[in-house]
């Protein structure tokens, strides 16, 4: 006998019940409600498929254009996307999956994600907001008070003045970086005399106002990508983000930046704005703040630190000198959905004046008025959803002494890490820890001699052969599921500036081991192995090198 198959009804009865009435006890959602209530890291350990599927393959599943005629029900549907989507996500929070700045998240946001997603406020203005308004600007208060250090007095005035602002929330970084520069450029060609400003004549009435042949913004080599974004939306252009010289230790060279805004001043060229890194996304070092602050207020330049990754390191007394020099920061930008351990969505850029972002301000009659509260007349963004409460509920749980052990023991297990990796004969650290980002690759102990008392032209051909093993192991180890570490490239002072491809990783999920980290080395060490021809090639050209300086 055939089982009936039961089909969903799009009667308007039905569409009302999914508005109001949840799922029975023993449907598919309440159980993966339990379970993730349960056990989040568990439940993503059995649902999420270790090995790597071809994105082709996954493509496949989410091919058909047409949107359905007839509704699923609620229960069958969960089980599709349980089997499509769920199996085949990344495990971000997995304590072996170190290459990315993601990690496991605390298992309370679930349930507080929960209220977050029924209330469903908008945070745009006050009619849809309510408490989410006044709740979202403490939290801007807060974390402005951890950068700036401003007495109770100060906040009382500002935190909540409707005329004002402290910061935004954004989804990002990039908005918050974009948000910063944006601040800087309408407050560098502001007003004055008979012109009305950037905002309301355009970028080409305001440099023939102002006489500028160009603007500039200045930038170590290591900024983030979003600054080409802003550059580009801003009218400055692409080459007008001027980038600064680095050091040995990927920081930016204050002499270098000193030359640079010379340089660009000679030609008439207005250096609006210079961008820190505390953080740099590929090896975590931090900009030297304060000597980079004191030459902008020299200049007069706006000085913008982009934190989105080391910013929660001012959380920790024992390491927060790492940013000595942050609190002479025009703008800061922090992502509180790095270290801060808070859902994907939440970044931030506060300003040190309450006046800064007044330069942004818009107005409309519906919605945003003037003399309101409304948040949305001081960001990029419009609609925006309230994650200022799960950063609130954070900050509240886990309290700065909690996060201070979470930036501390993430730090100190990047230095683990990294003398792990020198004491080994088959591995070279290029990168050391500053934060709990660091880089390495894998080279056999003869190719590091020969590297060492090669040519030029032996150099390159063997560095090449390095980073196309380099290429390989990452690879196959993604694909391989056990663990996961990401690649960039880098240039080494010790190689001469050669284009080095390392791994690259990010040690910030408390529930990563130290024998985690062992196991990963022996598994990229086995996966090496099994690349013959490649490691042929390395120590035929290396014993060569050796051979002929013996």
């Amino acid at each position: 006998m055939v089982s009936e198959h039961k089909i969903a009804d799009a009667s308007f009865e039905s569409l009302l019940r999914i508005f109001t009435v949840p799922e029975g006890p023993d449907s598919t959602l309440t159980r993966i409600e339990e379970e993730l209530s349960r056990n989040l890291n568990q439940f993503l350990r059995e649902h999420i498929v270790a090995e790597e599927k071809p994105l082709k393959e996954i493509e496949k599943d989410f091919s058909n254009p047409h949107i359905p005629e007839a509704p699923e029900f609620v229960s069958e549907h969960t089980q599709h996307l349980m089997d499509t989507l769920v199996a085949q996500s990344v495990h971000t929070a997995s304590p072996s999956f170190i290459g990315h700045m993601t990690s496991a998240l605390p298992y309370f946001l679930m349930p507080l994600s929960k209220i977050m997603i029924a209330l469903n406020q908008n945070l745009v203005k006050i009619e849809t907001s309510k408490a989410f308004t006044p709740l979202e600007r403490q939290v801007l208060g807060m974390l402005h008070r951890l950068i700036y250090a401003q007495q109770d007095e100060f906040y009382q005035q500002w935190m909540h003045s409707a005329a004002h602002s402290l910061g935004a929330f954004c989804s990002g970084g990039t908005i918050a970086n974009i948000t910063a520069l944006w601040v800087a450029r309408n407050n560098a060609l502001q007003a004055r005399e008979s012109f009305g400003g950037v905002e309301k004549e355009g970028l080409f009435k305001a440099m023939l106002h102002y006489g500028y042949q160009g603007l500039a913004i200045l930038v170590s080599e290591r900024g983030h990508y979003s600054l080409k974004k802003a550059a580009d939306i801003l009218g400055i252009g692409q080459q007008g983000l001027v980038t600064v010289r680095t050091d040995n230790n990927n920081r930016l060279c204050p002499d270098d930046l000193q030359l640079k805004i010379n340089q660009l001043k000679s030609q008439n060229i207005h250096p609006f704005a210079v961008v820190g890194v505390a953080g740099t996304t590929e090896t975590g070092n931090v900009d030297p703040l304060r000597a980079i602050g004191e030459i902008c207020q020299k200049e007069q330049c706006h000085f913008h630190i982009d934190a989105a990754w080391g910013g929660a390191t001012l959380m920790s007394s024992t390491y927060r000198h790492l940013l000595d020099g942050i609190e002479l920061a025009d703008s800061v930008t922090i992502d509180a959905h790095k270290q801060m351990y808070i859902p994907m969505g939440a970044g931030m850029v506060l300003f040190k004046d309450p006046h800064a972002m007044n330069a942004i301000e818009h107005h409309a009659q519906y919605i945003l008025r003037k003399g309101s509260k409304d948040l949305g007349s001081h960001t990029l963004e419009g609609s925006r959803s309230g994650m200022a409460m799960l950063v609130y509920a954070s900050m509240h749980i886990i309290s700065r002494a909690g996060y201070q052990l979470l930036i501390d023991q993430s730090i100190e297990k990047a230095r683990y890490f990294a003398d792990l990796i020198q004491s080994q004969t088959d591995f070279e650290l290029v990168s050391e820890p500053e934060l709990c980002l660091l880089t390495y690759r894998y080279a056999p102990d003869n190719a590091i001699k020969a590297l060492t008392i090669a040519d030029e032209k032996e150099k390159t051909a063997l560095n090449h052969l390095l980073n196309e093993l380099t290429k390989y192991i990452q690879k196959k180890q993604r694909e391989t599921g056990k663990s996961f570490v990401s690649r960039t490239q880098l240039n080494p002072a010790r190689w001469q500036g050669l284009d080095t491809l390392v791994f690259r990783v990010v040690l910030a999920n408390p529930l990563t081991t130290r024998s985690i980290l062992h196991s990963v080395l022996q598994e990229q060490r086995d996966i090496a192995q099994t690349a013959t021809q490649l490691l042929a090639q390395i120590n035929q050209l290396s014993q060569s090198i050796i051979s002929s300086q013996a």
